[in-house]
């Protein structure tokens, strides 16, 4: 797991490597929150997760409600395979508001969708 900010946002960037299961969900959850806590905007990185069962489910889901309860805002970006499997298996797209999973049609009529559509299909090769 990795920290950094992204310039054109200036939003703290938190890259989670490897699996994001059961067997690291504590270790995971601790610094989620942590990386909440510290940012007005918090972009999590799932790029580079090799791993994605229900408990990184939860894990996401738990970081949105924190996020909401500190007002601050989460951005899920560049999702690995494993995660967008899991992501359209249970539809999850509209619970977190990604636009990655979203089809186009149902989409908002923005920028970032396409630029997303064309991340979901780099991805995908």
């Amino acid at each position: 797991m990795t920290k950094a900010a992204n310039p054109d946002s200036g939003a703290s960037v938190l890259r989670i490597e490897g699996e994001m299961s059961i067997f690291r969900a504590a270790e995971l959850k601790s610094m989620l929150l942590a990386s909440l806590d510290n940012s007005a905007t918090l972009e999590i990185d799932l790029s580079a997760v090799t791993e994605f069962d229900t408990a990184g489910v939860q894990l996401l889901m738990a970081a949105k409600k924190a996020a909401q309860a500190r007002q601050r805002e989460l951005r899920l970006t560049a999702h690995s395979a494993a995660v967008l499997e899991v992501f359209e298996l249970f539809d999850l797209g509209a619970y977190f508001g990604d636009p990655v999973v979203i089809p186009p049609q149902a989409a908002p009529a923005t920028g970032r969708a396409s630029a997303t559509a064309s991340a979901r299909a780099s991805n995908e090769s």
